[in-house]
């Protein structure tokens, strides 16, 4: 398993993934988060098929960050079972990795 990791979270606007953003940013739980906004999404919630828009939240971290980036994204998300799923980078550029490990 990597340690280093890329996380993925929809959110339901910019507004909310700019907060998680900057929160796991400014906390050192994450060197550094894209948000992708204006997604369609389709997915069956409560037996009910629902499309909508979201906002998709990316960040690069390593894995020791894991337990409290859950926990962070979960007390500031308004779903109730929001999508917070992590990556294995198993390659890439050393010097960005090693801005990864430094920023985290």
């Amino acid at each position: 398993m990597s340690n280093y990791k890329l996380l993925y979270v929809t959110c339901k606007n910019s507004s909310e993934a700019k907060k998680i953003g900057s929160i796991l940013v400014k906390s050192k739980l994450a060197a550094c988060t894209n948000i992708l906004a204006n997604i369609n999404s389709i997915f069956n919630w409560k037996n009910k098929i629902s499309n909508c828009k979201e906002t998709i939240l990316l960040g690069k971290t390593v894995k020791k960050n894991i337990f409290k980036i859950i926990q962070i994204v979960k007390k500031n998300h308004s779903y109730d079972c929001p999508c917070i799923i992590f990556f294995d980078i198993n390659a890439g550029n050393k010097k960005f990795l090693d801005w990864i490990n430094k920023n985290t």
